[in-house]
């Protein structure tokens, strides 16, 4: 075969029956739609937030110690054991990889001041979602934030120590945007917060000696319930000014999109046989629907969890089971007196088949994640397509699995895989990557 023939069958165009175009188009809009209003959020489309959350979200300030002793300082830690201030969002969700972690050892969960369970996700279209996290357990953008601030093995910190960051480095930012804030430097009201707190909420690994979160426990609880408000409200705005910024995140579209709207070179023929596959026999357009490629609902696919990044595994994760009743009686929710406005997007109560359950993450940009699946056992799209052809495990997790072996060969799987490399795009602007 000469070399033009080759390129001519690798490109040639795999006819699509008129059905299959059709649902390749619901994939694939002339213009993908921007992430939809926030009425939880009135500062959403605010620059001015945005700009604040973009600064927040690089700034590591907002972190308590280091705790794990893997904070070793080498290149996968963010610096040594006992060290305040290195964790910020963007120390896990590292904007040159997508918004995601390559950066931990093993590129499969996040080393922040300790380890986490579950694969830090990417953030790209994340505006498109409206329950969050792998297990729905946040409802907003904005409510976010205060699960890595106050959670130990993240960013070690308190709501107390956030808001006097805010007051102390970005009063001049935060106040035209949300108003006054609170005398924070009225230390009869706000104790003051150092970065290292005397004691330990928990020895880490048996190390001999670790400093608790600042403002954790006796510091906030002392104040007054107005007091605490304050805070929180503070806590609030930063979060919508962070969520502002991520809105503004989107991997763009791709060769796929550019092959559908008139590009007939765009893909090749194994890619064309791929997106086939799709939408057909691998029934992968069940639970990855729509133009960002999720129905951003919560599936259980009967995943075995195993060991990752040689640290632990996460057995028994109940995943929306939990999650979604977490979201509906947090105070932060949108329901709650700290959202601007009500969408209906939590459930009225925690729905049937959540157990075990995890929310679908968007396929666009999937090329540059590391490890998949909520556990990231899995390190390649292969082994992806390969888990979802037999149909999951057998047993060994929470609820129900939902799935069923596809009977795909081995050149099938092989052309899934192509297409899902055609979903790569251009990713956000530069300047929102720093």
């Amino acid at each position: 075969m000469s070399a033009l023939t080759l390129v001519l069958a690798c490109h040639s165009e795999v006819p699509f029956t008129a059905e299959e175009r059709a649902r390749l188009l619901q994939l694939s809009p002339s213009v993908l739609p921007a992430p939809p209003r926030d009425a939880s959020n009135r500062f959403a489309g605010d620059a001015r937030a945005a700009a604040l959350g973009q600064k927040l979200f690089f700034d590591a300030g907002f972190s308590g110690p280091l705790l794990d002793g893997d904070n070793d300082g080498g290149a996968t830690a963010l610096g040594v054991r006992g060290e305040a201030g290195k964790v910020s969002c963007a120390g896990c969700h590292v904007p040159s990889a997508g918004f995601l972690d390559d950066r931990s050892r093993g590129k499969q969960i996040s080393l922040a001041a300790g380890w986490n369970l579950r694969r830090t996700p990417s953030l790209l279209d994340v505006g498109q979602a409206r329950l969050l996290m792998w297990d729905g357990r946040r409802d907003s953008l904005h409510s976010q934030p205060f699960g890595p601030i106050e959670n130990p093995n993240e960013m070690n910190a308190s709501r107390l120590y956030a808001a006097e960051r805010i007051f102390s480095r970005y009063r001049a930012e935060y106040e035209p945007i949300f108003g006054p804030l609170p005398p924070l430097d009225d230390t009869s009201r706000f104790p003051p917060l150092e970065a290292h707190s005397a004691g330990c909420d928990r020895p880490i690994r048996g190390a001999p000696a670790c400093h608790g979160k600042p403002g954790d426990g006796a510091e906030y609880d002392s104040m007054s319930a107005a007091d605490q408000d304050a805070v929180t409200r503070v806590v609030i705005n930063l979060g919508k000014a962070i969520a502002a910024y991520e809105r503004l995140l989107s991997c763009g579209q791709g060769r796929f999109d550019a092959f559908l709207h008139g590009d007939s070179s765009a893909m090749t023929a194994s890619e064309q046989r791929g997106a086939r596959l799709f939408v057909g026999k691998a029934q992968c357009v069940r639970c990855h629907s729509g133009p960002f490629l999720s129905d951003q609902q919560f599936h259980n696919v009967g995943l075995l969890p195993r060991t990752v990044a040689a640290v632990f595994t996460d057995a028994n994760d109940r995943g929306a089971g939990l999650g979604l009743a977490a979201a509906l009686a947090d105070p932060l929710n949108v329901r709650g007196k700290y959202s601007d406005g009500d969408d209906g997007r939590l459930p009225d109560a925690v729905p049937p088949g959540a157990e075990g359950a995890f929310r679908t993450p968007t396929l666009r940009c999937v090329a540059r994640r590391p490890s998949f699946l909520h556990t990231a056992q899995l390190r390649t799209l292969a082994e992806v397509v390969a888990f979802f052809d037999r149909g999951g495990d057998r047993a060994g997790y929470a609820g129900t699995s939902e799935i069923a072996p596809l009977g795909l060969a081995a050149d099938e799987q092989q052309d899934l895989v192509a297409f899902l490399l055609t979903l790569e795009g251009p990713g956000p602007a530069a300047a929102l990557l720093r």
